[in-house]
C-alpha cells in the first residue's frame, strides 16, 4: 500500500501547488489542461485517455488489451487519464449496489495492475459532470443517421428483447444511441490525442475525431483529432474458449469461456482444459484455420510477452492437450500476484474510495478548464470557476489508513 500512500501524500503536495498558485513550477503537464515542458509537437500535450466499464468482474482481454496497456503507457512518462465509466453502465440493467460494488473492484484491479494515482488520473466517470455537459453540446452536432450506422448500436441494439425488458416496453433505450457520443465526450473533454482501442472500436473514434471536426469548423479548435492506438500483439482478439469465432466477454453466459482476473488458479485451469480446439494434435498458429488453438497460442504469448512463432516453437512435439498446461500455467504466473494484490486493495474499501476521490478533484479541474473554452467559444453561459483547494479538500479528508 506504500505506492497508494506516495500518491495520496504527492497530491497533496500538489494541491499546495495550485492554491499558491505555483503549478507550473510542480509539474510540466499541468492539470488545468495547459501546456507544459511536455508540450508535444502540433501545440497539443501527448494524452492519454480511456475508460472501462464497471458491469462485471474484468477478463483477461480487459487486462492485457487495456489496462496493462495503459500502465505501459504511464510508465513511459506519458500523460494518462483512466476512469470508470459508470455512466456508459446505464445502459445495461443492473442495481446500484452492484455497480458501486464492481466500480471498487474495478478501482483495485487498476491500481494492482500497477496504475499509480500519483502520475495518472484515476476517477469515476459520473463524479465529473462535464462529460454529461459536453455530450450534450456534442449530440447537438451529430446526426440520428450517423450513430445509427455504428455497427455497436446495430449490435447492441439486436439484443434488446421486444415487448418487456429493456428500456420502455422492450424499445431501444435512447442511451444506447447516445452511447458513442458520450464516448467521444469522455475523449475530448480531457483533449485526448491518443486512445488505446481495439479494432472494433475505430468506428467510435473516428465519432469522435469528426466531432472534434466539426465543432472546430463550426466554431472554432477546441481539441485535438484524436488518434488509435492499435495492440500489436493481438490484444484486442482474445476469443471466447468455447466458441472462438466471438471475443470473450464478461457477459458470456458460459462462464466457461472467459477467464476472468479473479479466477482461482484451478479455475484457470480448468477452463483451459476445457477449451475448444480441434482434432489435429500438433500446436500451430493459423487463426483462419485453427481458430481454438490458435486462441490458446495468442494468450501464452500475452502472458509471457512472446512472439507466435516462439510460442509454436517451444511447443513442438506437444499435443494440445499438453499445451493447454503448458497455457494454462503461463495465464496463473501473469495473474496471480495481480489478484493477489487486488485483492488486498479490496479489503480496504476506504482507501480505493480517497483515491477515487482524489482522482476526480484533479480530473475536474481539467474538464472545467476544457469545458470553459468550449462554452466560450459556444456562446453558453460561463460559469464561475470552481474553488480548486475547496473541490480538492474532501478527496484528502480522510484518514489513508482504516
Amino acid at each position: 500500500m506504500k505506492f497508494i500512500r506516495r500518491s495520496l501524500l504527492s497530491y497533496s503536495r500538489w494541491m499546495v501547488c495550485v492554491h499558491r498558485g505555483r503549478l507550473a513550477r510542480c509539474s510540466s503537464s499541468n492539470a488545468d489542461g495547459t501546456e507544459g515542458a511536455g508540450a508535444a509537437a502540433g501545440g497539443w500535450p501527448r494524452r492519454v485517455v480511456s475508460g472501462l466499464q464497471p458491469t462485471g468482474a474484468l477478463h483477461v482481454g480487459n487486462y492485457f488489451g487495456a489496462l496493462r496497456r495503459c500502465v505501459r503507457e504511464q510508465d513511459a512518462g506519458h500523460d494518462l487519464t483512466l476512469f470508470v465509466a459508470d455512466l456508459h453502465a446505464l445502459t445495461t440493467h443492473h442495481k446500484g449496489q452492484s455497480l458501486q460494488e464492481n466500480t471498487l473492484e474495478l478501482t483495485a484491479l487498476a491500481l494492482a495492475a500497477g496504475v499509480d494515482p500519483a502520475r495518472s488520473l484515476l476517477f469515476v466517470q459520473s463524479a465529473v459532470p462535464r462529460h454529461a455537459e459536453l455530450c450534450w453540446l456534442l449530440a447537438c452536432l451529430c446526426s440520428q443517421a450517423r450513430v445509427q450506422h455504428l455497427p455497436q448500436y446495430r449490435e447492441k441494439a439486436a439484443l434488446v428483447p421486444r415487448g418487456g425488458g429493456a428500456g420502455d416496453g422492450g424499445e431501444v433505450p435512447l442511451g444506447l444511441l447516445l452511447y458513442p457520443v458520450l464516448q467521444a465526450a469522455d475523449v475530448l473533454l480531457y483533449r485526448a490525442t491518443h486512445v488505446p482501442v481495439g479494432a472494433d472500436q475505430q468506428h467510435h473514434l473516428q465519432l469522435a475525431a469528426q466531432l472534434a471536426r466539426t465543432f472546430h469548423h463550426r466554431y472554432g479548435p477546441a481539441f485535438p483529432v484524436p488518434r488509435a492506438m492499435l495492440p500489436d500483439d493481438g490484444s484486442d482478439r482474445v476469443r471466447s474458449l468455447r466458441d472462438p469465432s466471438r471475443k470473450m466477454s464478461k457477459s458470456d453466459r458460459d462462464r466457461r469461456a472467459t477467464i476472468l482476473l479473479t479466477d482461482s488458479d484451478d479455475a484457470i485451469r480448468e477452463k483451459i482444459r476445457k477449451a475448444v480446439t480441434d482434432c489435429t494434435p500438433h500446436v500451430s498458429f493459423e487463426p483462419e484455420l485453427r481458430p481454438g488453438v490458435s486462441n490458446l497460442v495468442a494468450l501464452h504469448c500475452l502472458a509471457e510477452d512472446k512472439l507466435p512463432e516462439e510460442a509454436v516453437e517451444e511447443s513442438d512435439g506437444l499435443t494440445t492437450a499438453q499445451y493447454k498446461r503448458v497455457v494454462a500455467e503461463a495465464l496463473c504466473g501473469a495473474l496471480r500476484p495481480l489478484r493477489a494484490r487486488a485483492a488486498e486493495l479490496r479489503a480496504r474499501p476506504r482507501l480505493l474510495r480517497d483515491v477515487l476521490r482524489a482522482g476526480a478533484a484533479r480530473a475536474r479541474l481539467r474538464a472545467d478548464h476544457t469545458y470553459a473554452h468550449v462554452a466560450q467559444l459556444a456562446g453558453l453561459a460561463q460559469r464561475p470557476p470552481r474553488p480548486a483547494l475547496a473541490s480538492a479538500a474532501d478527496a484528502v479528508s480522510s484518514p489513508i489508513s482504516e
